[in-house]
């Protein structure tokens, strides 16, 4: 028998550079208070829940909206990881729409394909990566997890294998994951999507 680990997958709270559509990626950038008031605000959507620990990415805009919703649900952060960051993109890191991003575009790369950023491949397995030693480690848990928008999409594409929008900053994606049973080599994890950006997703 195995057990099912819930996870609420929040991106952090707006920050200046997204107001101002500059791509952020590794690039460590605060919250604005527009950003804050979002993460005070995701506890409406969270509270209907039970929740048993938070865990964030280490950038500081992920790491305060994930101080400022434990705080709000009176729970713990117990972890920065990582493998949670948001996916770098290199030398477009801090530019917006113009001559100078179109340059560093790949011919093959589609949005957000940009000449030295980490590939989407490798973002999706850093960060299924974690949810997974999560649910190891806290088989059961109900886990906050706050993270970045295209780590949280690229994740959920690879998860579910279906198409997904952009991640609104502080709305609430759902997912549960029942991992493979030990020693069946061939089956795969079970992911289950019930909220994506705030709104039920069908059955």
């Amino acid at each position: 028998m195995t057990t099912t680990t819930t996870f609420a997958l929040i991106r952090h709270g707006q920050t200046d550079w997204n107001a101002q559509m500059r791509i952020q990626g590794s690039t460590d950038i605060p919250l604005n208070a527009v950003g804050r008031g979002q993460a005070t605000d995701a506890e409406a959507a969270l509270s209907p829940y039970a929740w048993d620990f938070v865990v964030s990415s280490p950038l500081s805009r992920a790491a305060e909206t994930a101080d400022i919703i434990a705080a709000d649900l009176s729970l713990t952060v117990t972890e920065r990881m990582p493998q949670l960051a948001e996916r770098d993109y290199g030398p477009a890191e801090g530019l917006g729409a113009g001559p100078e991003l179109d340059a560093l575009r790949t011919p093959d790369g589609g949005y957000g394909g940009f000449r030295g950023a980490e590939s989407e491949t490798s973002v999706a397995a850093r960060g299924l990566n974690a949810l997974r030693e999560l649910a190891r480690t806290w088989p059961g848990a109900r886990i906050v997890v706050v993270a970045h928008g295209t780590l949280i999409r690229l994740c959920l594409i690879e998860a579910l294998g279906r198409d997904i929008p952009s991640i609104d900053n502080a709305a609430l994606t759902l997912v549960r994951l029942t991992p493979a049973p030990s020693g069946e080599p061939e089956a795969a994890d079970d992911w289950t999507l019930d909220v994506l950006n705030g709104a039920l997703v069908p059955a």
